[in-house]
């Protein structure tokens, strides 16, 4: 492409140039920010192996639809693809041609091109059957796409590119979506699925078989113009302001709406005698097969409803509410949760305080929580998964922060290849370096720690500004650092970090090491005797024991489990945390200085309200002078936890759903937000207990030397004693505490 040509695209985007392949031949991270000169452009462009031009998207909301019809056989199945596409979508959207701007690319594929505020991170929409390949993908923030400026479909250009509408772009991925094969996702079960059993055909397949979903629902929608035959036809609910509702599939005979103002279900396929038992037995499967089959459908034989419910391993709590309330997260990753804990004996509870720590690193100081006015509240967790040696502590929490632990060691890999690509560079010979592209300084962006120093943790939180997560395999050896070099350092660092204080490193070793706004989520195992351990005066009097959320469920070590957990699902976990961390990262704010600029949230007049109670419950129980006094001293640090636990479920939500960004926090999640604060008392209370019961059983030991004797106290003053306890005491097997109170019975 000649120079002038190609500076004229520079003038509207923020391009690159592409060599082989279509793959960027200078690194072009900055460019997603930043535009390069002119100068650079053109340095660039008059290399050797540039081979084209492409605009970053992303950049001043630049989204792009990449339909990609190379993944067909055939030319034929390339046009009839496109052909149905395109026609549905300007059967659908209002002016569809005059809105947006579609190019066709060399390899006979199309881009749709458009501005929006709501552009996201690259998304796979849509893959076909028994396609590997996706039909239909994004290119948003982070991408980029190739220009093809002699290919123009529309009767719009690259420079009349213009933002639609957010009800536009809603019908354009909806539609989008609709291609998607759904078997190739992973299947996701619903909380209670019902099932027919029977051994003939059931009243539903009966029913489905002899009625089409026009049956059932043509009373309430119409059909509009619908162009050429495609495999669907449009409907449209009476009433409604939009084009459509949704689409009837000519082969499966399914509905599957769009619009959320019907008695159906969205986004969800729909058979005629689902829509039946929706329209006429609100939803009561049940209620709609009894009736189905006095109608005669189905065969005539005894027949009953039973509920399915994915399998759980439920641990018999010691004190109320002690579960994980696993309902704070979508049906989606509950599902993924469940399967974990049936297919690789996973805990639930270790699982899900796992993610909850994996949502604050992700989020870090992009956003915070405005309780009222002058109180703020950051994102930061402190997470202590307590439990046994050899419990699978570990296992549990690698299922889940594994996606998070692949993105961090990616960001220190390519760390350790910018240093040496600049430690080449510093190498040349001066006339050398004229002819080899200046890299950029190298940044260290890793974003997890493990056995780290304090230095070197406030020197890469400078680097990697929105989050340094810690994770330790043994809290221990953390809580043992807290006065490592003098008293109270460490542990007034820490203190500080919790509330997000700054920090500054005065230690010789550490240079002029300074972090505004730290944060530094913290995850770790820990055995209960070593936690208990820690919880001297001391630390309750500063509060630092009273800001671990502790997760301490009943546990025993499973048999092997012939169960598998499916790759599809371990893939769309692994893709959706991972573009998680990604949307976060790339969308971050930024002032003129280049710190980070929180996003402000704030409460809705519901959550208020219900906050306002929650606070007001837990203040009440501070001044009750029947309340445990252990208790009474983490009740203030819920009060800060319990809007962070808002925040972050709000957060999440949102990216799952793929929602607009809403500023306001929901009473839903207000909520969420008090279950999962109930639960961390209670297992605090727990631990409490577990204290409690081990010190009231040394006391008893008495001024006894050995084990035996030990148990021989013990044994006379309480001949039920709890022998498992009393063996973990003592450092002997159950079995040998059995054998010794059978030997003092002989005497």
């Amino acid at each position: 492409m000649e120079q002038k040509r190609a500076l004229r695209y520079l003038q509207d985007f923020s391009v690159i140039t592409v060599g082989e392949n279509k793959r960027p031949n200078f690194k072009w991270k900055d460019c997603q920010t930043t535009k390069l000169s002119d100068d650079q452009f053109i340095k660039q462009l008059k290399t050797d192996t540039t081979k084209g031009i492409g605009i970053v998207t992303g950049f001043e909301f630049l989204e792009v639809i990449d339909i990609d019809t190379k993944v067909f056989s055939t030319q034929i199945e390339m046009d009839d693809f496109w052909n149905e596409y395109y026609g549905t979508l300007k059967d659908t959207i209002i002016n569809f041609d005059k809105k947006f701007v579609i190019y066709k690319t060399k390899s006979g594929g199309y881009h749709i091109l458009y501005k929006t505020k709501r552009v996201k991170g690259n998304t796979k929409i849509a893959s076909l059957k028994e396609h590997k390949e996706a039909i239909i993908e994004t290119r948003g923030v982070g991408g980029y796409v190739f220009i093809y400026p002699d290919n123009k479909v529309s009767e719009k250009g690259y420079f009349d590119i213009d933002f639609i509408t957010d009800e536009d772009r809603t019908s354009l991925w909806r539609i989008s979506e609709s291609y998607n094969y759904v078997d190739n996702l992973p299947a996701i079960e619903p909380k209670i699925k019902k099932e027919f059993k029977s051994d003939g055909v059931t009243p539903w397949d009966d029913f489905n078989d002899k009625n089409e979903i026009w049956d059932v629902i043509s009373d309430e929608f119409t059909i509009p113009k619908n162009g050429q035959k495609r495999k669907h036809y449009l409907i449209k609910r009476h009433g409604a302001e939009s084009d459509h509702s949704g689409y009837i599939f000519r082969d499966s005979g399914c509905m599957f709406l769009f619009t959320t103002g019907t008695i159906y279900p969205n986004e969800t396929l729909i058979t005629p005698a689902s829509a039946f038992t929706y329209k006429y037995h609100n939803g009561d499967f049940s209620a709609s097969a009894k009736d189905l089959y006095e109608q005669g459908f189905g065969t005539r034989i005894t027949s009953k409803i039973e509920e399915i419910k994915p399998i759980i391993k439920e641990d018999k709590p010691i004190i109320d509410n002690v579960s994980f309330p696993i309902s704070i997260f979508p049906e989606e990753i509950q599902h993924y949760i469940t399967e974990c804990n049936s297919k690789l004996d996973s805990n639930i509870d270790y699982m899900g305080v796992s993610l909850m720590w994996l949502i604050s690193v992700c989020v870090g100081n992009s956003v915070e929580v405005e309780v009222k006015r002058g109180w703020n509240e950051n994102g930061v967790l402190w997470v202590a998964v307590v439990g046994k040696a050899g419990i699978g502590k570990t296992p549990s929490i690698n299922n889940v922060i594994f996606p998070l632990m692949k993105a961090n060691s990616k960001e220190i890999k390519q760390y350790q290849k910018d240093l040496e690509t600049q430690e080449y560079y510093d190498s040349l010979e001066k006339k050398d370096k004229e002819n080899f592209p200046e890299p950029r300084p190298p940044k260290n962006s890793q974003f997890i720690a493990n056995d780290i120093t304090l230095e070197a943790l406030v020197n890469l939180h400078q680097e990697s500004d929105n989050s340094v997560g810690v994770f330790k395999d043994e809290l221990a050896g953390w809580l043992k650092d807290m006065n490592k070099y003098r008293a109270g350092s460490d542990l007034e660092f820490w203190l500080s970090t919790w509330s997000g204080k700054s920090v500054n490193m005065n230690r010789k070793t550490a240079g002029n090491a300074f972090v505004e706004k730290p944060f530094i989520p913290v995850l770790g195992g820990i055995q209960p005797t070593i936690f208990n351990s820690f919880s001297t005066e001391e630390n309750k009097e500063n509060g630092f024991m009273d800001r671990m959320l502790l997760s301490f469920p009943e546990t025993s070590v499973d048999l092997y489990n012939d169960a598998e957990l499916d790759y599809d699902l371990i893939k769309w976990y692994s893709e959706f945390i991972t573009q998680f961390y990604q949307n976060i990262k790339l969308n971050l704010n930024r002032n003129d200085e280049g710190n980070i600029e929180p996003t402000r949230y704030k409460f809705s007049e519901d959550a208020k309200t219900e906050w306002k109670r929650i606070f007001n419950v837990i203040t009440n129980k501070q001044n009750n002078d029947n309340e445990n006094e252990y208790l009474k001293s983490m009740y203030p640090k819920q009060k800060s936890y319990i809007p962070r636990f808002a925040l972050l479920i709000h957060i999440f939500d949102d990216n799952f759903n793929l929602n607009e960004i809403n500023y306001t926090i929901s009473k839903e999640s207000i909520l969420k937000a008090e279950l999962l604060s109930n639960y961390f008392v209670n297992n605090a209370k727990k631990i409490k207990l577990e204290s409690t019961e081990v010190n009231e059983i040394k006391q008893s030991f008495g001024k006894a030397e050995t084990n035996y004797d030990k148990l021989n106290i013990i044994y006379k003053k309480d001949p039920e004693f709890n022998r498992t306890k009393v063996a973990e005491i003592l450092g002997v097997s159950r079995q040998t505490v059995i054998n010794w109170t059978k030997k003092i019975d002989k005497k």
